[in-house]
């Protein structure tokens, strides 16, 4: 098994190179998965107060949608979590719409090895409608690298997306990094920074103002072990970016009673993109 987890978590990940998430699911992951014989249902609130109100692709402008994703996750072992989404889009304009699906299976390295830092990897298949995206299927590799040391917390998404049917099928790769700091106010109360960037492909760095870059100051809610909960206000600082964006995760696990993974000294499960 061993071996098998480890080529997942490494050999797939240096054969790669990912796309800006879109404003669906705005997370930094941590490394853990949902134990097993367990599901997490999540939704993600996401209102774009200040985006684009035009677009050269033909898709909806993002200004004044608000996005409604589902997403339930069940554990499968110590080790093997599968996630699936349903996307949706709430506006004045189209109403409320389906958008499209993705299904997202994730390892993670055991506790048993003892690593330094926590890791796993995912990897998120999925369908989107091209009056949303341009490119109706895509696919998303990310690794995940996150580390507890005292009151402070750190995750390092590295995500790699690419498309296989649309426009942008033939241009590769392209890279999203995202990071998580966050800091324990208290038991219950962390507040910290996440970040999401889309550069291009790592072989031809977009211009900078042609990037996404986005910070979101958030907040997580340690309530209970059995729940998740995640607010933030994003800021894009260029032009190419959604100027505004508020975001809201509330989660639920479902399931026997027993420790989530980690959680003597990680965030809740999940903490973490815009996606798809």
């Amino acid at each position: 098994m061993k071996t098998f987890i480890l080529a997942a978590l490494c050999g797939v990940v240096t054969s790669c190179s990912c796309a800006a998430q879109g404003n669906y699911e705005i997370q930094v992951y941590s490394s853990d998965t949902v134990p097993t014989g367990n599901t997490m249902v999540e939704i993600h609130s996401n209102y774009t107060a200040s985006g684009a109100k035009v677009t050269s692709d033909g898709t909806y402008p993002t200004n004044h949608q608000e996005h409604e994703t589902l997403e339930i996750t069940r554990g499968w072992n110590s080790w093997f979590e599968t996630g699936f989404y349903v996307f949706t889009s709430v506006s004045k304009d189209h109403g409320w719409d389906w958008v499209g699906d993705h299904i997202r299976p994730r390892v993670r390295a055991p506790d048993s090895w003892h690593l330094p830092v926590g890791l796993s990897l995912s990897a998120e298949i999925g369908y989107q409608r091209p009056t949303y995206f341009a490119d109706s299927w895509t696919i998303e590799l990310r690794p995940i690298i996150d580390k507890k040391l005292g009151r402070w917390y750190a995750s390092l998404n590295p995500t790699f997306d690419k498309s296989f049917h649309g426009p942008s099928q033939n241009l590769g790769w392209d890279f999203s990094p995202n990071v998580k700091v966050s800091y324990d106010f208290t038991k219950k109360v962390a507040g910290g920074l996440e970040y999401y960037g889309a550069v291009g492909s790592l072989t031809n760095i977009d211009p900078f103002r042609e990037q996404q870059q986005q910070f979101f100051p958030s907040i997580d809610l340690d309530v209970s072990p059995k729940w998740e909960i995640n607010f933030g206000i994003g800021v894009g600082v260029t032009a190419n970016t959604d100027h505004l964006i508020y975001k809201a995760i509330i989660g639920r696990r479902f399931g026997k009673s027993e420790q989530v993974p980690g959680t003597e000294s990680k965030p809740p499960i999940g903490i973490g993109q815009p996606r798809p």
